[in-house]
């Protein structure tokens, strides 16, 4: 490890950026991999067939081109497990000294949206697995999606972190001229010094999607324009092949190959780590970069009419040639307004906060690498956010978050267990919410006058089955039906994923409708043949660890509302007094792990198979309906205290991909409805692990 502190006197500087008298540039090229927590393991082997075993395969068999790779720490896990082969090329280049590793946290949260304790202990972990399993401890880390903030500088610098890449547009809005970024500056935050290196944008769009000597050319241009210049590249592996027409076009088309041949035939460009360029050049001085990320994730922040605005903006500007000069000044929004746009991300957010104080809270005995195992995964990014990739969309990525926060709590509760129901504010909306629970379930309800469930945990099977997200508007709907499907790039080279508008599935105008009713489970209607009514007026009567009871003045009459845990059960009882005609129907959004897939089903009351969960059910007249789910590896058992009718369809929302716009049930839409007049009525959901024999 280079000390430091060393004079920079002792560092070559000109000499070593010329060549037979001219100038060269160090080509810093970096890739990052990553897969969610929680992906399905056919994605992450099909990722790894056709992005990162080539990968590798075509660098190894160049010594001389050096570059930088992070793998997040649970991707690494899984590639050593399965392939340990492929990893062994990856060690070797590591041993030879060709690969600079580089660190972040292990399950890759965004740093800055997760507590101090954890930005820490999350990187000193990975930089530990790193240094066990391949034999390098990392001086560079990864930001995940390069959300820079500057209180995440002590950690870093803390957990021996000496420099991290960002990329150059978060340079131009801290006032930087472009001409400026070839080389590192230094930043502080409490006296803790930290390098950062630009990302050019200019590689960033032209890797790997123009032509190799394009590219090659663009940064011999680059090694004119200055002295100790740096062409700063580091961005996703997966543009090399899994992106659409990539891995025809890296690999069977040698776009990678090609690079590297071109590269290393250069006189001007010189492929370097990291670190040696760190060890060898000085810092360009001192800056302090804003709050920010990259250009598109500023814009995918914002809510759909501010967003809507800003894409405008920036057309017009663009349109008027004017755009890189502006474009430093056309910010968007920032990273946490995530939690401002999407409530469920909020919810998850506040859920993981409050599990990371009660661990913080534990004696260093008590506190565990396993309760660490729980909470480092219900902080991995994302299932927290949405852009050009599903994200918060996607169910699985969601309930891996969720089976983390469930599995954590209960091992909570068994070391220090809650005693009371407790009521308070846990995301921050200005509306309180009341969890009560035993040993086996966990009800949370939402005192918002719906008197819904907004949580509903099984300790058994780790898994809410609260968990959906509701439609809202997006500032990409108004593409679906204003652009013609396919898109070309001009010239020579392939389309970048954010350039493409494509379709996986018809998207209907009604496909696109917000949805402004509570989610969760047992929110109430009153309805008739003219009209219907929600209840929102639920007043709290009284509540105790295992049960809470509402009551509402509805139409001249009430409506009492009694939840209660019982074992593996909840039920909900319904006593209506002096309402005229009409049903009560009660909504319940179940997340169901199968969705729309094959192994999930009904069943009825008399053991027949009924549909799957992806068709709409009608049945009048029964007092049991079961949901039966293969992934789940359990069932529930919806029962009434008398015959109802159950109506049942799939939730869905739109969102968009890499591979287009995309219909996504979220969950199954259950709604239960009787007569009024019929006095005192019990609903129950109990949940059951196991198989069920049919």
């Amino acid at each position: 490890m280079t000390d430091k502190t060393t004079s920079h006197s002792t560092r070559s500087s000109k000499n070593d950026n010329q060549v037979a008298g001219y100038k060269t540039v160090s080509l810093l090229f970096g890739v990052h991999a990553h897969q969610p927590v929680g992906n399905f393991p056919e994605v992450i082997d099909d990722a790894h067939f056709r992005c990162y075993r080539p990968f590798l395969q075509v660098l190894h068999r160049f010594p001389k081109f050096r570059f930088a790779v992070h793998i997040s720490g649970w991707l690494l896990d899984y590639l050593l497990q399965k392939f340990p082969e492929d990893m062994a090329l990856l060690q070797e280049m590591v041993a030879r000294g060709q690969v600079e590793l580089f660190g972040a946290g292990d399950t890759e949260p965004v740093l800055a949206v997760i507590p101090e304790q954890d930005r820490y202990g999350q990187l000193t972990r990975f930089s530990d697995k790193l240094e066990t399993r391949l034999g390098q401890r990392p001086q560079g880390a990864w930001l995940t999606e390069r959300v820079w903030e500057a209180t995440v500088v002590p950690s870093l610098a803390d957990a021996g972190i000496r420099y991290v890449t960002v990329d150059d547009y978060h340079f131009l809005c801290a006032g930087k001229e472009a001409s400026q970024l070839d080389g590192y500056y230094t930043t502080e935050e409490s006296g803790r010094p930290l390098d950062l290196f630009p990302i050019s944008e200019g590689l960033r769009y032209r890797i790997p999607f123009a032509p190799a000597h394009e590219v090659v050319a663009y940064m011999e241009w680059l090694a004119d324009q200055g002295e100790d210049a740096a062409a700063v590249y580091f961005d996703d592996i997966e543009k090399f092949g899994i992106w659409p027409e990539t891995y025809e076009w890296v690999y069977e088309k040698k776009w990678l190959e090609n690079f590297i041949r071109g590269v290393l035939a250069s006189g001007k460009i010189k492929p370097r780590t990291y670190k040696e360029y760190h060890d060898k050049n000085k810092t360009r001085g001192i800056v302090y970069l804003p709050t920010t990320s990259y250009i598109e994730m500023n814009e995918w922040t914002l809510p759909a009419p501010a967003a809507a605005r800003y894409a405008d903006l920036v057309a017009r500007e663009k349109s008027s040639g004017r755009y890189e000069e502006h474009k430093a000044y056309l910010r968007g929004g920032i990273w946490k307004n995530f939690f401002t746009r999407y409530p469920e991300s909020n919810w998850m957010h506040k859920r993981m906060q409050a599990l990371s104080l009660r661990v913080a809270q534990l004696s260093e005995r008590k506190r565990t690498a396993n309760l660490l195992d729980d909470l480092y995964e219900a902080q991995a990014n994302d299932a927290y956010w949405h852009g050009l990739f599903g994200g918060l969309y996607l169910p699985h990525l969601r309930r891996a978050v969720y089976n983390a926060i469930v599995r954590l709590e209960a091992k909570l509760d068994r070391i220090v267990p809650r005693r009371f129901a407790a009521q308070a504010d846990c995301d921050k909306d200005g509306v309180d919410e009341l969890f009560i629970f035993n040993n086996k379930l966990q009800a949370i309800v939402k005192l918002d006058g719906h008197g819904g469930i907004c949580e509903f945990d099984d300790y058994r099977l780790n898994h809410n089955f609260g968990d959906t997200l509701r439609r809202q508007a997006e500032h990409y709907f108004k593409k679906i039906h204003g652009n013609k499907p396919g898109s070309e790039p001009p010239g020579e080279g392939i389309a970048s994923a954010h350039d493409r508008i494509t379709f996986k599935h018809e998207i209907a105008p009604s496909d696109l409708l917000t949805d402004h009713n509570p989610q969760g489970l047992f929110t109430e209607a009153w309805i008739d043949a003219s009209e219907s009514l929600p209840i929102k007026n639920y007043e709290l009567i009284q509540a105790d660890k295992n049960s809470v009871q509402f009551k509402a003045r509805f139409r001249n009459g009430t409506i009492e509302k009694t939840v209660n845990l019982d074992g593996h059960r909840i039920e909900t009882r319904y006593t209506t007094k002096r309402i005229k005609g009409g049903n009560l129907s009660v909504r319940l959004l179940l997340a169901m792990p199968s969705c729309d897939g094959c192994a999930g089903r009904y069943i009825s009351a008399d053991n027949f198979i009924l549909g799957g969960f992806g068709a709409p059910l009608e049945l009048s007249k029964t007092d049991r309906l079961i949901l039966d789910d293969g992934v789940l590896g359990g069932y529930l058992t919806l029962g009434a205290s008398q015959p109802v009718s159950i109506h049942a369809k799939p939730y869905f929302t739109v969102s968009q991909s890499e591979a287009g716009f995309e219909k996504i049930m979220q969950a199954v839409e259950l709604t239960v409805s009787w007569p009024v007049s019929s006095g005192l009525v019990s609903l129950s959901l109990e949940v059951n692990p196991g198989i069920l024999e049919v």
